[in-house]
């Protein structure tokens, strides 16, 4: 009996440390699970912690992308415009000048331009007539022979020339055609009203060649100009004041015509030459 009792204790005892390891086993095995899912959220951990930085990183240049500079920087100074210029080398805005190349012509405006790095002052001067406008640097006025209108003065002698008798040249036509063209090109308003004088022809002389008509018409037109500015009138008016002085010249009749004939052959040959260089301008 006693050893029934023992074996039964001790069995009793087997089974208890039996039940204890399987109590721990399955202990262990429910902190098992517990454990690995421990385990394996410390990466989705790692990983946001390695995710973070790149956000921290992307929203850095959005930061720096905001230019901070712009409202520190003090606002530009605004430039005064600068005032128009009026008046230089004598000559002022609106006034009337005479450039000998292309007649009367009126002065806009003084501007400033820079041309090949250099600032230059120029003249922007305007020809209505023609159509034209043309720019004068300031410090060459002089060079140019630009000048201002005649005086009443001297308007009144260039009329009085116009009475006088005409003085051809006994020399060829191109040579003469070159001394009326340089006359006329000179700005000097008396040239220009001998110029008139000579080429002009009455109904009763001969007509003119079309290289004379040119010319005639040219200084015509650049003493009409000038007369209608100087006494405020229309160039039409200014024309028929012209031609009114022409009809007082003494014409040359056709006494005087022999007289120039008989002179030489000279004239014959000039007569010629005036006629060749007429055909040229033609056909030119």
């Amino acid at each position: 009996m006693p050893n029934k009792t023992a074996k039964t204790a001790a069995k009793a005892t087997g089974s208890k440390a039996t039940a204890s390891k399987v109590a721990h086993s399955k202990t262990a095995a429910k902190a098992a699970p517990k454990a690995v899912a421990s385990r394996a959220a410390a990466p989705k951990a790692a990983v946001s912690k390695t995710v973070a930085p790149k956000a921290a990183v992307a929203s850095k240049p959005v930061v720096a992308a905001k230019p901070a500079a712009k409202p520190v920087a003090a606002a530009p100074r605004v430039e005064e415009p600068k005032k128009p210029l009026t008046q230089r080398q004598g000559f002022k805005t609106n006034e009337f000048v005479v450039y000998p190349a292309h007649g009367v012509g009126q002065i806009l405006a003084i501007e400033e331009q820079e041309i090949a790095g250099a600032r230059l002052e120029l003249f922007v001067i305007n020809f209505m007539k023609d159509k034209m406008t043309l720019r004068v640097p300031t410090a060459k006025v002089a060079n140019v022979g630009m000048r201002k209108l005649s005086e009443p003065a001297l308007v009144k002698r260039a009329l009085e020339t116009l009475k006088g008798r005409a003085r051809v040249k006994r020399t060829m036509w191109s040579r003469r055609a070159q001394e009326y063209e340089a006359k006329i090109n000179s700005g000097d308003i008396v040239a220009i009203a001998e110029v008139v004088r000579d080429l002009y022809r009455s109904e009763s002389q001969p007509e003119q060649s079309y290289s004379e008509r040119q010319l005639y018409e040219a200084a015509l037109d650049r003493l009409s100009r000038e007369i209608a500015v100087v006494q405020h009138v229309t160039e039409t008016e200014a024309v028929k004041e012209i031609e009114s002085q022409l009809a007082k010249s003494p014409r040359r009749g056709a006494k005087a015509e022999t007289e120039v004939e008989a002179d030489g052959e000279a004239d014959a040959d000039t007569d010629a030459d005036g006629d060749d260089a007429a055909v040229a301008d033609e056909a030119a």
